[in-house]
């Protein structure tokens, strides 16, 4: 179990801290010590249900940044075997904020696509933040033209506050490579599954999103503009980010509710990092489903499903 804990789960910690003092302590007849330990766990327990029971949007978005929580090498190392990275675009760099590759997946091999946050500093300086610049998207592009060479599916893990809004990749042209990409998505001849893992920001998560299947873990977001962005917009005032969270309906639910996703998927007690193996496992299941579904379209029939999707997105009203 990780230790790091979030402002609201304060008194989760307090407890935690007391069952590690507690690691300590000798008791000679052990049985007391083992009664108090087994207290306080079925305590913290109850105490984590009924904070999770309850979390506010924003609170939902703190968990999707969690700085433990699970990246894509994370669950690549538990889900895929004989996995190997691609790396270039062919045209400029290797951008690190975007892995890919081919591996196995129960048996069948796939074309991995996802965003990649770092641990420390060095990392997430090497990784820019998981905020993919032109180069990324079109290495995306790259791996996506030969998954359908070699008819392979396409799975995607969504993780990323944005695409970089830096001078160098609007002189690149960032806009045209996510445009492209979504472009190339709409039309790719093989299944697509897409999942949101943590963070899913504006049109650098959508770029890898276009899917016959979207996914979301439970406590993970999906919106057009971070919080803190909206804020900014609309009240000139990033720190109103929480009532923006609030507005936005960025939550996995609120999401399925709209029908904008597929399935959301439960996540362990306290969020995925508390246990990123039932939380593979539970991606697996998912995926097995999905993929078995998907295999079993004809591609024209995929294609046009896909588009249709697409086109049904949203609402409006005439005046």
């Amino acid at each position: 179990m990780d230790s790091t804990f979030l402002e609201f789960e304060k008194p989760i910690a307090e407890i935690e801290a007391k069952l590690e003092e507690l690691q300590y302590i000798t008791d000679e007849s052990g049985e007391g010590l083992s009664l108090e330990i087994a207290r306080l766990k079925s305590k913290s327990q109850a105490i984590t249900k009924n904070i999770y029971n309850s979390l506010s949007d924003w609170q939902i978005a703190q968990i999707a940044r969690h700085p433990m929580r699970p990246y894509s090498l994370d669950y690549i190392e538990l889900l895929f075997t004989d996995f190997s990275e691609l790396h270039g675009d062919r045209m400029y760099a290797d951008d690190f904020a975007i892995i890919g590759g081919v591996g196995r997946f129960e048996g069948r091999s796939i074309m991995f696509i996802g965003h990649q946050k770092g641990r420390d500093t060095k990392e997430r300086v090497r990784r820019n933040y998981g905020m993919p610049k032109p180069e990324g998207y079109r290495k995306a592009q790259r791996l996506m033209r030969l998954a359908e060479k070699f008819n392979l599916p396409v799975i995607t893990f969504i993780d990323t506050p944005g695409a970089y809004p830096g001078l160098g990749a609007e002189e690149r042209g960032q806009s045209e490579a996510i445009a492209s990409s979504l472009f190339k998505m709409s039309k790719l001849t093989v299944p697509i599954i897409s999942i949101v893992i943590g963070e899913g920001g504006s049109g650098g998560a959508l770029a890898i999103g276009v899917a016959d299947k979207l996914l979301m873990l439970q406590y993970s977001i999906y919106s057009v503009i971070s919080p803190e962005g909206c804020a900014s917009i609309l009240w000139k005032n990033a720190e109103l980010a929480e009532k923006a969270a609030e507005a936005m309906q960025i939550t996995a639910k609120s999401l399925k509710e709209y029908g904008l996703i597929d399935a959301v998927l439960q996540e362990p007690l306290g969020g995925a990092h508390r246990s990123l193996e039932e939380m593979a496992d539970s991606i697996r299941s998912s995926m097995v489903k999905s993929l078995d579904e998907l295999l079993a379209v004809d591609k024209n029939t995929l294609v046009s499903n896909r588009q249709a999707r697409i086109a049904d997105y949203g609402e409006y009203k005439k005046n």
